[in-house]
C-alpha cells in the first residue's frame, strides 16, 4: 500500500530542473489542452503550475488533506476548473480512476494521458514494480512519463559525510539488492524497458542543494546562482550520478 510522501523541491517547481524538462516536453504532446495524470501529486507542486499553462490535470493521492490543499491552491491560482483531485492508492490506479470517472479514463483502460508524473511516489509503495506498471499503463502512445526517484548512491555519500562510515558501507552493499525502495535510475530504466517506454533524458536533481547552507541562499543572487549551478550540472558526469534524486523522462512510441 502506498504511503503519503512526496519529496519537497527546495528550489521551487518553476525554477527547478524537472520543471524545465516538463515545459520543454509539452510542445511534443500535440495541440489542445495536455491531459496530465499526477500520481501521488499531493498538494499540487507541479499540478497547479501545469494547469496555469493550460493543462487539464488529474491528481491521484492517498492523502485527503493533501488533496484539500491542492483544491485550495488551484482555486487561488484561478485554475480550479482544470485540476481534479482523486483520493486513491497508486498501486490500484486503474480502480481509483475508473471509480472516480476521471477525465482521460479511456474506453480501453486508462491509457489516455499525454503526460504522467510519478515524482517521489515509487519509494512510497510496497511493490514498486507493480506500481510502476500501473502508472506506465496510463501513458498514451506518443505520451511521456516523468519519474523522479531518490538516488541510492547519494545516500552512501550522505552517510559518509555525516561521519557514519559503517552506515555508508551498509548503504553501499545494499545497492546490489533487488529493485525496491532504492531502485534508482538503473531500476527505473529497467522498468521502462519492461513497459515499452523509451528513456529520452536523465537529469540529476539536488546535486549541490543539500550541501549549501541556507544562509547562503539569503545573500543577494544566492538562490539564483544555486538554481543555475543545479541546471548546468544536472546532465554532466559525475555530478548527475551523485545527485540526491534522479529524474527520467520516458516516452511510449507511437503505434
Amino acid at each position: 500500500m502506498q504511503t503519503a510522501t512526496q519529496t519537497p523541491d527546495r528550489s521551487g517547481a518553476r525554477r527547478g530542473v524537472v520543471w524545465q524538462v516538463l515545459v520543454a516536453a509539452l510542445p511534443s504532446l500535440g495541440a489542445g489542452p495536455v491531459r496530465v495524470l499526477d500520481c501521488g501529486g499531493g498538494s499540487g507542486t507541479y499540478a497547479v503550475p501545469l494547469a496555469e499553462l493550460g493543462a487539464d490535470v488529474t491528481v491521484v493521492d492517498i492523502s485527503a488533506d493533501a488533496l484539500a490543499t491542492l483544491a485550495r491552491r488551484a482555486d487561488e491560482a484561478g485554475v480550479g476548473v482544470r485540476v481534479r483531485g482523486v483520493q486513491g492508492d497508486v498501486e490500484a490506479l486503474g480502480d481509483a480512476l475508473g471509480a472516480s470517472g476521471a477525465a482521460g479514463y479511456g474506453a480501453a483502460g486508462y491509457d489516455a494521458y499525454d503526460l504522467v508524473l510519478a515524482h517521489g511516489v515509487l519509494e512510497a509503495t510496497e511493490d514498486s514494480g507493480s506500481a510502476f506498471g500501473a502508472i506506465a499503463a496510463a501513458v498514451r502512445s506518443g505520451g511521456v512519463l516523468s519519474v523522479l526517484v531518490t538516488n541510492p548512491v547519494a545516500a552512501v555519500i550522505g552517510r559518509a559525510l555525516a561521519g557514519e562510515p559503517a552506515a555508508a558501507l551498509a548503504e553501499l552493499r545494499a545497492l546490489d539488492g533487488v529493485l525496491g525502495n532504492g531502485l534508482g535510475a538503473d531500476g527505473v530504466r529497467e522498468l521502462c524497458a519492461r513497459a515499452g517506454l523509451t528513456v529520452e533524458s536523465r537529469h540529476g536533481v539536488g546535486v549541490f542543494t543539500e550541501f549549501v547552507p541556507g544562509a547562503a541562499l539569503d545573500l543577494p543572487g544566492g538562490r539564483e546562482a544555486l538554481d543555475q549551478l543545479e541546471a548546468v550540472s544536472s546532465e554532466r558526469v559525475p555530478f548527475v550520478d551523485i545527485a540526491s534524486r534522479v529524474h527520467l523522462l520516458a516516452r511510449r512510441p507511437n503505434g
